[in-house]
């Protein structure tokens, strides 16, 4: 029998093997054979009585555990077994931590050593604590997006939202049992994430071949952050085909909406933020490449993200804010989404390349310009109007939107208070919106149907 997830052979004792047993106690557990070769045939280990009392000692000295070790008769020669049990807490040799993979052991470093740790200890990334953090960082736009969201998705009811910041916060499991706001809580309303996560932001790029001609930051909350990055994609990266059906112009995108907001939505979820690196999107003319640090298991691969899989959650605090607000589902159907997007629009499915501490996602466009593409009806008279930027990013917000408030528009425009409200009042005038409510308190609507 060959070696496996459980299994290990080694021809003699050497101390270094306590590696093996730290890597098993942090895994599954396991067994390790001492006088079998590779292939598992027995050859004998000399001084076996000896290493009964030897081996348990140095691994109660060293890693701090005692296996149950075992001397075998097979095949006429002495077999020392090592019975290994999966440990509830991290074990170290010598500082390192080391984990058994497939036949194979891995010495954990960096962002595996970061989720280990966090799993080992039953604290998820997210969920561990920010030290003096006022209220007064937060952004009270974040706070009225997930309240809009999740009233619109009626996945919270409106008086369980339109309560106090913090009151909204303790609700959502932001703070800690000794009441300071978590690494989640912070990367979802901070107005400047930067100050406290590098690299807590989305860095967009349109390439062509090796040669980047322009590029954007979206920095902010997450909140702002998953809204703002797909209107930028589809307002300034991509280029649609226009036709005409009838009196109403058709805005046709060689990729779908659906499945690049799904990718986005996932990547700024399930990212892993303490690498401190940022999301990096590549649009080309043909392919759209949406890449970021991830924290997996070494048995995640491309075929098991396109196939169907359990909700794994790096970020659970985040995704569970997500959900609320109704940017995400709750079972996994994320790549689900994506695919079934891709195939309503004509395109390919994506692809994945996957690794434990990277995924990248490649969106490739139509492949036939016989196909639709998503589309975006605009009437004739009001052509001019929507096709200036910023009422093109309100209109697009729309989409997705039962209504927005001058605090959104401020922030998706990047303006001045006062050129928000020209934007809207424009708007208005030209009855492409409606607005509704007192001064203070004031949305606004589409007052078309969409």
């Amino acid at each position: 029998m060959s070696e496996s997830q459980n299994t290990e052979y080694k021809e003699s004792w050497r101390d270094e093997y306590l590696k093996w047993i730290c890597g098993f106690a942090n895994a599954q557990g396991g067994t390790i054979y001492i006088g079998k070769d590779d292939e598992g045939k027995s050859v004998g280990v000399a001084h076996a009585k000896n290493l009964l009392e030897e081996i348990p000692n140095k691994a109660r000295d060293i890693l701090g555990i005692i296996p149950e070790v075992n001397l075998l008769r097979q095949d006429d020669c002495d077999i020392i077994e090592i019975r290994v049990e999966p440990s509830s807490f991290p074990i170290s040799y010598k500082g390192e931590y080391h984990y058994r993979s497939g036949a194979t052991k891995q010495q954990l470093k960096g962002n595996a050593l970061t989720q280990f740790l966090l799993k080992k200890t039953g604290v998820s990334w997210d969920a561990s604590e920010v030290n003096n953090v006022e209220l007064s960082a937060l952004s009270e736009v974040a706070f009225q997006i997930f309240r809009d969201r999740a009233i619109q998705s009626k996945r919270m009811k409106a008086e369980d939202v339109n309560i106090p910041n913090a009151e909204l916060l303790e609700k959502l499991n932001l703070f800690t049992d000794d009441g300071k706001l978590t690494k989640a809580g912070y990367l979802l309303f901070a107005k400047d994430t930067e100050k406290r996560v590098i690299g807590s932001y989305i860095k967009i790029g349109f390439f062509e071949g090796a040669e980047i001609l322009y590029q954007d930051e979206v920095k902010g909350p997450l909140l702002e952050q998953a809204q703002k990055t797909v209107d930028l994609i589809f307002t300034k990266y991509l280029k649609a085909a226009i036709t005409y059906e009838g009196v109403t112009r058709v805005e046709t995108f060689p990729f779908a909406y659906g499945a690049i907001r799904e990718a986005v939505y996932n990547a700024i979820v399930h990212r892993a933020y303490n690498c401190m690196n940022p999301t990096q999107i590549r649009v080309y003319a043909d392919k759209i490449i949406i890449s970021n640090d991830a924290a997996l298991s070494e048995d995640w691969t491309a075929e098991k993200f396109m196939s169907k899989h359990k909700s794994v959650k790096y970020n659970p605090s985040i995704a569970s804010v997500f959900f609320l607000a109704g940017f995400i589902e709750s079972w996994g159907r994320g790549i689900e989404k994506m695919c079934n997007a891709c195939r309503e629009n004509g395109n390919p499915l994506p692809e994945f390349d996957v690794s434990f501490d990277d995924v990248t996602i490649i969106f490739r466009a139509n492949a036939s310009e016989s196909k639709s593409g998503d589309k975006v009806a605009i009437s004739s008279d009001k052509v001019a109007i929507i096709g200036d930027k910023n009422a093109l990013l309100i209109y697009n917000y729309l989409q997705e939107h039962d209504f927005i408030t001058s605090g959104v528009a401020q922030e998706l425009l990047s303006l001045s208070p006062s050129g928000t409200r020209k934007v809207l009042s424009h708007l208005v005038d030209e009855k492409i919106l409606t607005a509704y409510g007192e001064k203070k308190s004031r949305f606004y609507k589409l007052t078309e149907a969409r």
